[in-house]
C-alpha cells in the first residue's frame, strides 16, 4: 500500500502536538502540588519524544522511502508509550490509553493490517510490562508505587481489558479508515467525472462554431473540386492533387460529425432495430472504407445473432464505429477482435468488444473518456468522448477492463428495451 505524504506529516504533527500536551500536563501537576515529584524520566521521555519528531520531520523530507518511516515512527511510538506507562507506574498509572493513539496512527497512516500488528504489539509490551513489575522482575520507578501495587486479580483484569480496548479501537478504526478511504475514492472519481463533463462542453460550443464557420465552405470547396475534377482534363499528377483535396475535405468533415455528436448527439425517433445487423454493416463499412484491414479479425456472435431492441440506430452506429476504430488503432500489427452479446433479453442488453491490442495503463483507462485525449499518433481524441456522450444519454454505462500487453475489454450495459429510448425521447 502507498504511504500518502500528507498523512505521514500529520502523524508528526499529531505526536508533537500529543507530547506537548503531556509536558503542560507534567508542569502543572509539578507546580500545583507542595510536594516535589520526581519526574525526570517522564520529561527525558517527552524530549526524547520532541527529538524524534524532528529526526522524522528531516526524514520526511530528504527520504523518499515513505513506508520504512512509517513502520519505524510505529515501533518507537510504541516504545516510548511502554516508558511513560512504567514512570507512571504501570498498571497503577492511567498512561496506557496512548496505546490507542498508536493503534488509530497504524491504520490512518499505514493500513489494517498494521494496525492490528500495532495492537498486538501494544498487548504483548503492555503485558510483559505489568507481569515484570508485578513479579518484581521489573523495578518501580517510585519506591512509593509499590504500595499501592495491585492484586493479581486486578492486574489480569486491567491487563484483559486493555486487551480488548486494544483490538476493538483496532477493529473499530479500521472500518472507518475504510469507508474514509472509499469516501475519497468516490469523490476523487466524481472530481474526474466533472472534469470530463466541463470539457465536453467546452467541445460543445466550440463544435458549434466551428461547424458554422467551416461546414458548409467545407462542402462547397470540395464539391467545387469535384466538378472541376470531372470537367477539365487534367494529367495523372494533377487528379492525384484533387482526390487529396477532396479526402481531406471528407476527414476534416467526419471530425466536424464528431464534434456535433460530442455536443448535441442528433434528435432521431426510436425504432425497433437490430443491433447485430447494424454491427456487422458497421464492419462491412470499415472494410471497404479501408478502416479495417485483412490483418484484423473480427468474430463473435454478431456475426449470426438477431438482437432486437428499441432504441435510436444512428447512435448505436456511432457507437459501433468509434468502439471498432478505437480497437484496431490498438492493434497496428494485426489481431482480434471479438464482439459478442452475452445478454439480450428483458431485463438489458449487454454488449461486449475485446481486442488483442497492447492494452492500457490505469492512467490511460482513467482518461480514454476525456475529449481531445488520445494514445494515438493520428488520433484527434473525440472518438470515445463520443461513446462516453452517448452510452450515458441512452442510460448506458461503460466497463472497461484492460492492461498493457493483455489487450482490452469493453462492456456495455444497457436498461431493459425501450426504457432507455422512452426516457431519451421524453428529455426537453
Amino acid at each position: 500500500m502507498t504511504i500518502d505524504r500528507r498523512s505521514l506529516k500529520s502523524l508528526i504533527v499529531a505526536r508533537v502536538t500529543v507530547v506537548l500536551a503531556l509536558l503542560v500536563a507534567a508542569l502543572v501537576i509539578q507546580f500545583s502540588t507542595e510536594s516535589f515529584l520526581r519526574l525526570e524520566l517522564f520529561y527525558f521521555l517527552i524530549a526524547a519524544g520532541l527529538v524524534l519528531s524532528a529526526a522524522y520531520l528531516l526524514l520526511f523530507r530528504f527520504d523518499r522511502n515513505l513506508r520504512v518511516q512509517s513502520f519505524v515512527q510505529i515501533l518507537f511510538d510504541l516504545a516510548l508509550v511502554t516508558a511513560l506507562v512504567y514512570a507512571s507506574g504501570g498498571i497503577a498509572g492511567n498512561l496506557y490509553f496512548l496505546y490507542v493513539f498508536v493503534i488509530i496512527a497504524a491504520s490512518l497512516v499505514v493500513s489494517s493490517r498494521a494496525a492490528y500488528m500495532a495492537a498486538a504489539l501494544a498487548a504483548i509490551l503492555f503485558g510483559a510490562l505489568a507481569d515484570g513489575m508485578y513479579y518484581g522482575l521489573i523495578p518501580y520507578y517510585h519506591p512509593d508505587q509499590a504500595d499501592a501495587a495491585p492484586t493479581l486479580g486486578a492486574v489480569l483484569y486491567t491487563i484483559f481489558l486493555a486487551w480488548t480496548l486494544f483490538f476493538v479501537i483496532a477493529v473499530l478504526v479500521n472500518y472507518l479508515s475504510r469507508s474514509l478511504r472509499k469516501a475519497w475514492d468516490a469523490l476523487a472519481a466524481a472530481r474526474r467525472e466533472l472534469e470530463i463533463k466541463e470539457r465536453q462542453a467546452a467541445a460543445g460550443r466550440m463544435s458549434a462554431l466551428i461547424a458554422h464557420e467551416i461546414r458548409n465552405p467545407l462542402a462547397a470547396i470540395s464539391g467545387a473540386v469535384q466538378v472541376l475534377k470531372s470537367d477539365l482534363a487534367l494529367d495523372p499528377e494533377q487528379a492525384r492533387l484533387m482526390e487529396i483535396v477532396v479526402g481531406e475535405s471528407r476527414r476534416v468533415s467526419s471530425t466536424i460529425d464528431q464534434f456535433l455528436h460530442l455536443a448535441a448527439p442528433a434528435r432521431e425517433s426510436a425504432a425497433d432495430i437490430d443491433l447485430a445487423q447494424i454491427a456487422r454493416e458497421t464492419v462491412t463499412m470499415l472494410r471497404v472504407s479501408g478502416g479495417l484491414d485483412e490483418g484484423i479479425k473480427v468474430r463473435g456472435s454478431f456475426q449470426t445473432d438477431q438482437v432486437p431492441f428499441r432504441g435510436h440506430p444512428g447512435s448505436f452506429k456511432q457507437i459501433f464505429w468509434n468502439l471498432i476504430r478505437n480497437a484496431v488503432q490498438a492493434m497496428p500489427e494485426g489481431g482480434t477482435l471479438s464482439i459478442d452479446f452475452p445478454s439480450h433479453n428483458g431485463n438489458g442488453l449487454q454488449v461486449r468488444f475485446v481486442d488483442t491490442g497492447f492494452g492500457m495503463t490505469e492512467q490511460e483507462r482513467e482518461r480514454m473518456f476525456e475529449p481531445f485525449y488520445t494514445r494515438f499518433e493520428n488520433g484527434k481524441g473525440l472518438g470515445m468522448a463520443v461513446v462516453e456522450r452517448l452510452v450515458s444519454d441512452l442510460r448506458g454505462t461503460i466497463t472497461v477492463n484492460s492492461a498493457p500487453k493483455a489487450g482490452t475489454s469493453i462492456i456495455l450495459d444497457f436498461p431493459p428495451t425501450g426504457a432507455a429510448a422512452d426516457e431519451t425521447d421524453s428529455r426537453p
